[in-house]
């Protein structure tokens, strides 16, 4: 009786992923501007390292932070990548040498302001659950853990900043979660970043090592849209740090601009976009 009820709410998952799909039609124009990033992106590579650029990255522990750490370490295209965070991981090989890992107190990141001046770039994969943290802990991590970050990034000089924010973001929501995202894309925006890259993805799909139930369970749910409407709702990891490389590499004209989940998709694509 479970399985069938299972069955049942899976196809259900389907039918509603779809008929978001049918809601919230990307327009073809935006869809032909991100494909036109996303194939630009591996032929400027080159071009880009040879500027000698640096970045920093906040969040490297957490899943999508670790694998842009993967995907910055093998695309080498920056001269230094500094994590900043508050314990150090395991970094073995040669290829992890451009890598400096700096541990850090959140409560007192002012006293680290050294550490985000001089880079042009910035990326944050900060963020919790409100199940892992509670509600404040949840509020002091995903906003002002993020926007203590924005500030120092933005007063030591950082040109474009990269954020990771969540399928939903609505700053006038009565929901907790897309409530706090919506809040800090809204104030992100407002700092003045030469560019500001905010990237919307759907439930993250991952392996995560640390327990969280509700999540294995909404993954498991929703794993027959990958096959039917993978842009939908769900988006892989590798996705979401692959694309925000390609933005790096291959920006648009505007000074913000907002990735929605099949926007993701599309411009982590690269030349099979």
């Amino acid at each position: 009786m479970f399985q069938i009820g299972a069955t049942v709410f899976a196809g259900f998952v389907v039918f509603l992923g779809i008929l978001i799909a049918w809601l919230e039609v990307t327009p073809i124009e935006r869809q032909e501007e991100i494909c036109r990033m996303a194939e630009a992106a591996p032929g400027k590579e080159e071009e880009f390292r040879s500027t000698n650029q640096t970045a920093f990255v906040v969040g490297y522990t957490g899943e999508t932070g670790k694998i842009l750490v993967e995907e910055l370490v093998n695309r080498n295209i920056f001269q230094k990548v500094v994590l900043i965070g508050r314990r150090e991981l395991n970094y073995e090989g040669d290829k992890y040498n451009k890598l400096e890992q700096k541990v850090v107190d959140y409560e007192k990141l002012e006293d680290h302001a050294d550490l985000f001046k001089g880079h042009s770039v910035g990326f944050c994969c900060l963020g919790t659950t409100r199940g892992k943290a509670g509600v404040e802990g949840f509020k002091r991590v995903d906003h002002d853990y993020v926007m203590m970050t924005v500030k120092l990034a933005k007063e030591g000089g950082c040109g474009h900043f990269v954020l990771q924010s969540s399928q939903g973001a609505n700053k006038n929501s009565s929901l907790l979660y897309p409530k706090v995202k919506g809040e800090v894309e809204a104030e992100c925006a407002e700092v003045g970043f030469e560019k500001l890259s905010i990237f919307r993805p759907g439930v993250l799909m991952v392996d995560r090592k640390e327990s969280r139930p509700g999540e294995w369970f909404v993954r498991k749910v929703l794993a027959p849209l990958k096959y039917v409407a993978p842009t939908v709702m769900t988006c892989p990891v590798e996705t979401v740090a692959k694309a925000m490389v390609n933005v790096i590499l291959s920006p648009s004209d505007k000074p913000a601009e907002i990735f929605e989940n099949k926007g993701v998709h599309l411009l982590a694509k690269g030349k099979s976009c």
